[in-house]
């Protein structure tokens, strides 16, 4: 059985003829063998007419190594005992044009002399093809890029692989040649192969040296390494001997260097590293000078472009940036221009602007101001001088290259203040007086510009009565006219004008109640009434005493006990306590009275004062009002308390009645704590 195949992958099937066996059932053929089995595997098909073999290609088939391959196919039967048939079965491959022909060298290099006679032989090239038939029969061409000068001289037998002089061999019109012959196959579809004769002719040194680029790179990217191949080029000599010797070197101190390849042969590379920032063009210019007794030389040159990589981040032209703008401005209105450079070339050196994401008091600074492409910076908002001061951001800017470069830079904008807001009255206490010039309160207002927007002036707009106080234009201090008199309202309302100094000036008013001593002095008589009401308790029963003291017994015993562990600590403590008393003036609302504070010292280095109002100065006994805790405002060395209220004057703890005046209009003095 003979099987011929060409172009067969591996798993193609070859149909294989089926066995015959005169027995039926079990005793026909029943199985089938294939040996050797390596290259070929066997596959039985089961179908009503009975088994159907088939050949298997397992690996692919090469000619060139194995064309026939031998096997056995063998059929056994179901029989006991079996029986077996075999058939030879022979695979022939036929050839397929995969093998392109190949000569024994890639360069051939022949001598010939100048003026050789035409039909000279001067190589004889043989390619070798492993296919068969018309895919193994080669033909001799000169490739395609061969130089019509060369076909003018030499011939090529297309059958023979002959290379012949047909022309004029001179010695100073070329020194060499070099002959690219292609060899191809007649295969369908056809293989070649090519190979380079290299002839060098000689002669006398009449000549100066040649030099001929045969390959060259004329764009060199930057971060190319040192030993990067910008050309090749051969050099020439119509001359031989010494004479046709060459030495080539550079004449310009550039980063490159030439590299013999072999005789005649050169590399040209670089030997430094390139920066096309700095240098972005060379001028290669080659001397090649020949070693006769009058040496001869000559010249080539060639451009070497730098091409641009991106290499170098923008620059600005400013460390940093800094403008001054006015708080209030418009919404969008441009602010400052940042401007950065970059050395490189094309979208290397194109810049884009952004603003890097931060956060300012809570906001991104992208609420603040935005930049456009162009580096212009533009205000997303209005400024407000008493929120924000200064501005500080960094902007990026962005060149288009890949990887993309990037440097930032800090922009500061610094608020200028405008007047803009109106003076106020910061919360302040007012105390109650009786002199004539004595200080009320003192008035301080708060702007919340700066400088001489700041500076305020005071003046009373309006009052209840004009003559009784005055505020002063520059202190805000509030001073009374004159003293009191009985005339005078309980309830006065001055009206303070606060005016800033700015351009144009900006005002405010406040409005101020002063309530005057007559409340205290109803305080006062009050305060009698309940004493007088006081001496009386003694004739109540015996029931509402009992009854009061039930009711007040658990407050009264915690008084007391806070109020002696309070004197042991202080005694303990302060052992050199002493008191002053300090006259301050009459005060007609309170009978012939005056206005007293008196300091207790308990330490050098701690004093309270406590504000005292005397009815009378001399009669000694007194009452205390008790001190009302939820009153108080702990300060560091002192309490501060509110003013007398009725019901202070109400929860009183007395004397004895003894001590106590007889007559409805004898006064005596009482101390009141506020």
């Amino acid at each position: 059985m003979w099987l011929r195949t060409w172009s067969a992958v591996p798993g193609s099937r070859f149909p294989l003829e089926s066995a015959e066996d005169l027995d039926i059932g079990t005793n026909s053929v029943s199985t089938y063998q294939l040996s050797p089995r390596g290259q070929f595997s066997l596959s039985v098909k089961s179908h009503k007419s009975g088994s159907k073999p088939e050949l298997i290609l397992e690996k692919a088939l090469d000619r060139e190594q194995q064309p026939f391959h031998h096997l056995v196919l063998t059929a056994l039967d179901g029989g006991i005992p079996a029986k077996v048939g075999t058939a030879k079965i022979v695979v022939s491959v036929i050839d397929a044009n995969d093998n392109p022909p190949v000569f024994n060298q890639s360069v051939y290099k022949v001598t010939l002399l100048e003026n050789a006679p035409i039909g000279t032989l001067v190589i004889h090239l043989h390619a070798i093809d492993k296919d068969e038939g018309l895919n193994g029969k080669v033909s001799y061409f000169f490739s395609s890029h061969t130089p019509q000068k060369i076909r003018k001289i030499f011939s090529l037998g297309e059958q023979t692989g002959e290379v012949r002089v047909m022309g004029s061999v001179d010695y100073e019109e070329d020194t060499s040649y070099e002959i690219d012959v292609r060899a191809k196959d007649q295969g369908s579809p056809s293989m070649d192969t090519h190979c380079n004769v290299l002839v060098e002719i000689t002669d006398m040194n009449d000549n100066a040296p040649e030099i001929i680029f045969t390959s060259l790179t004329t764009t060199i990217p930057e971060d190319a390494p040192p030993g990067t191949t910008a050309g090749l080029l051969r050099v020439s000599d119509g001359d031989s001997g010494g004479n046709g010797e060459i030495q080539l070197h550079l004449t310009e101190d550039i980063p490159f260097q030439i590299v013999p390849s072999f005789k005649n042969h050169y590399s040209l590379i670089t030997s430094g590293p390139l920066d096309r920032e700095e240098i972005s063009q060379y001028k290669v210019i080659i001397t090649a000078t020949d070693s006769g007794s009058s040496p001869l030389s000559s010249q080539s040159s060639f451009l070497v472009n730098v091409s641009d990589l991106n290499d170098n981040a923008p620059s600005f032209l400013h460390p940093a940036y800094q403008t001054l703008v006015t708080e209030n401005n418009a919404l969008g209105m441009p602010i400052i221009s940042v401007s950065a450079f970059d050395p490189d070339l094309g979208q290397n050196s194109q810049l884009s602007y952004s603003l890097v994401e931060n956060i300012i008091n809570g906001m991104p600074i992208s609420s603040y101001v935005y930049v456009m492409e162009n580096g212009t910076i533009y205000s997303g908002c209005s400024f407000d001088y008493e929120k924000t001061q200064q501005v500080a951001f960094q902007i990026q800017a962005k060149d288009n290259g890949t990887p993309a470069l990037s440097t930032n830079v800090t922009v500061s904008i610094f608020i200028i203040d405008q007047n803009d807001n109106k003076g106020v009255l910061a919360e302040q206490s007012v105390p109650f007086s009786v002199q004539e010039g004595y200080l009320v309160t003192k008035v301080t207002a708060v702007d919340a510009d700066s400088g001489q927007n700041a500076w305020v002036s005071y003046k009373l707009q309006k009052a209840t009565d004009l003559s009784l106080f005055k505020v002063s234009a520059f202190t805000g201090e509030i001073r009374t006219i004159r003293a009191l008199v009985e005339q005078d309202a309980s309830s006065q309302e001055l009206v303070v004008e606060i005016s800033d100094n700015g351009t144009p000036p900006l005002s405010s008013t406040a409005t101020l109640m002063l309530h005057l001593e007559r409340e205290y002095e109803l305080g006062m008589a009050e305060l009698r009434k309940s004493s007088i009401e006081q001496n009386g308790l003694s004739n109540l029963t015996l029931h509402l005493i009992i009854a009061l003291i039930a009711i007040s017994a658990l407050s009264t015993l915690a008084f007391i006990f806070l109020t002696i562990k309070c004197l042991k600590r202080l005694r303990a403590r302060h052992t050199d306590m002493s008191w002053t008393s300090d006259m301050k003036g009459r005060n007609p609302m309170a009978m012939g009275g005056h206005f007293d504070t008196f300091s207790i010292h308990l330490s050098p280095e701690d004093k309270v004062e406590f504000p005292t109002a005397f009815i009378a100065e001399d009669v000694s006994p007194f009452t205390l009002l008790r001190p009302n805790q939820s009153h108080f405002l702990e300060g560091r060395n002192v309490r501060i308390g509110k003013a007398v209220t009725q019901q202070d004057i109400n929860n009183t703890d007395t004397l004895p009645a003894s001590s106590l005046p007889q007559d409805p209009n004898e006064v005596r003095p009482k101390i009141l704590f506020y």
